[in-house]
């Protein structure tokens, strides 16, 4: 039997039983907010409104839920539900009815937290947005200004690239009701929104979605010139703005545009990408905000951290013994084998992965402890290290960043854009960056543009292994998902081959908004649950 971590020991089974419920749970999202006129009146009015919404990304949803640390677990989840990143057992797997496509209905608490969080952090952004009147603000709550609407930006991105209907090979646009719900997003909570409003309001279309969100980063541009003080980076930029905008210009299919403001990012940031010796430390390798554009902070007074178990850290990080992953456990984070197969061994970021043995790059790996990674099944990654390489405490070692935006996603977004329109230039952009900063040796040996843009994405995925956006690209590209196949390391009940974009990427509108937005009910996605049979080997 595998050894039991203490932390999990002591809560962790309750939780096993209390997250195996699939019942929806209603929850009231706070909405109090200081007024316009005490922010007007007090800085720390308006510096309490500011620090909110970076807090919120640790912000656990329900401590009877484990896995509902924050926003780090909304990316987790995407992880999941790609082809790119699995679980190597179900001990101790808060994430399998994600990674199954179980539950993920409009009746269950799996799309609740999904829901609730962001409109919950929505909520934190709205708050900041209404408390400042841009009119009579000072430069200093200009700055603020700028910030709260790149972060509703941001999480209206995420969640209209979630839940917007787009066709696929197991459910029909045409839902249930009769309605075809194709293109359909989610619906908008302005600032100062009333509560008749909020209760019968639409889901938008991409357009109008698109064009709201594209006003506030306009807004966010105007103003977050005047924020002085990102706080480690935890508060977005101007960098940051230009790189919300090369991912929304992305999916709505302006290369053009996505080309020209993911460059803009790039030159605006003033960063240049992780080096070797930064991406592979074993005390600092992506856990600190240093190399980043924005980061999510967790620090040692953060419920998250004080939890034990209740973090980012405790999920993603294979050499934590304290949480839900790794040597605690048995359960750890994977790259699919296939994918790991692609990787050259000349590109360092392999390395990120435990190399099977005798294989060409068996005994390079660098690890906190060697007698565990000596444990690490073949595949296991390395990347998320633990705070200061400290396995063991999680005052310490769950006390992590991780990465929001990174200045190596816009190198990518502007090849890929720059394929759409113009293959050549795509493809040598995309060798530019990988002999650069990746592989000296590296060769984009694709000539038809579809396989360029392939290619650029492939490497994308690589790079962004576990960040939580490679659900976008397999999404809005209509890539496939393949877990079945010969000498798969995926479980057999994950080993799902899509055609084309998966179903359960199409997420569902929780039944508690039906309850309370009219305007939603007839007009949800299809529940997706169960709709693909695991791959057999026949």
């Amino acid at each position: 039997m595998k050894k039991i971590n203490r932390y999990i020991y002591v809560a962790g089974l309750l939780t096993m039983s209390l997250t195996s419920l699939t019942g929806c749970i209603d929850e009231t999202e706070p909405t109090s907010y200081a007024t316009q006129n005490q922010v007007q009146q007090s800085s720390s009015a308006a510096e309490a409104l500011l620090s909110a919404m970076p807090a919120y990304f640790n912000t656990i949803w329900s401590e009877d839920r484990h896995w509902s640390f924050g926003y780090g677990a909304l990316m987790h989840i995407r992880d999941v539900q790609t082809g790119d990143l699995l679980k190597s057992s179900d001990s101790y797997n808060q994430f399998e009815n994600w990674g199954q496509n179980k539950y993920q209905g409009d009746k269950y608490i799996y799309p609740q937290f999904i829901w609730n969080f962001y409109y919950g952090f929505i909520n934190t952004a709205n708050n900041m947005i209404s408390g400042v009147n841009a009119d009579n603000a000072t430069d200093t709550q200009l700055g603020y200004l700028g910030a709260g609407y790149a972060f509703r930006a941001m999480l209206y991105l995420d969640l209209a690239r979630s839940f917007e209907f787009l066709p696929n090979d197991k459910t029909s646009a045409i839902n249930s009701y009769g309605h075809d719900v194709t293109g359909l997003t989610v619906p908008i909570i302005k600032a100062g929104m009333s509560q008749d409003s909020a209760r019968s309001n639409p889901r938008v279309d991409h357009k109008t979605m698109a064009a709201f969100i594209l006003g506030d980063l306009d807004n966010a541009e105007k103003y977050i010139v005047h924020l002085t003080n990102t706080n480690g980076k935890t508060l977005p930029n101007l960098a940051c703005v230009y790189g919300l905008k090369a991912r929304l210009y992305m999916w709505n299919e302006d290369y053009a545009n996505a080309e020209k403001y993911a460059r803009l990012a790039i030159n605006e940031s003033h960063l240049s990408p992780m080096t070797e010796t930064q991406a592979l430390n074993t005390k600092t390798g992506f856990n600190v905000v240093d190399p980043w554009m924005w980061g999510a902070q967790q620090t040692s007074e953060n419920r998250t951290v004080t939890s034990g178990i209740i973090n980012w850290t405790s999920f993603v990080s294979d050499e934590s013994s304290f949480g839900y992953c790794g040597t605690g456990t048995g359960t750890y984070n994977e790259i699919d084998k296939n994918m790991y197969d692609r990787i050259s061994n000349n590109d360092w970021r392999k390395l990120w992965f435990k190399a099977p043995k005798g294989s060409a790059l068996d005994g390079k790996n660098l690890y906190v402890s060697d007698a565990n990674g000596a444990i690490f099944p073949p595949y296991t990654s390395l990347k998320f290290r633990p705070g200061e390489g400290n396995s063991d405490d999680p005052n310490t070692g769950a006390a992590t960043a991780y990465p929001i935006m990174r200045v190596e996603e816009m190198y990518f977004i502007e090849a890929e854009a720059a394929a759409h329109q113009d293959a050549n230039k795509g493809k040598q952009l995309l060798e530019e960056f990988m002999k650069k900063y990746r592989n000296p040796s590296y060769t984009c040996k694709a000539t038809s543009q579809a396989d360029i843009i392939e290619e650029i994405v492939f490497q994308k995925r690589v790079e962004l292994f576990g960040e939580g956006q490679t659900f976008f690209d397999i999404k809005r590209l209509n890539y496939s998902v393949t877990r079945g196949y010969a000498d798969t390391n995926w479980r057999d009940v994950q080993r799902f081959n899509t055609n084309g974009r998966p179903a359960w990427m199409n997420y569902c509108i929780v039944q508690t908004e039906g309850n309370n937005n009219k305007a939603v009910t007839e007009y949800n996605n299809p529940d997706p649950s169960d709709t693909y049979t695991p791959w057999t080997g026949k």
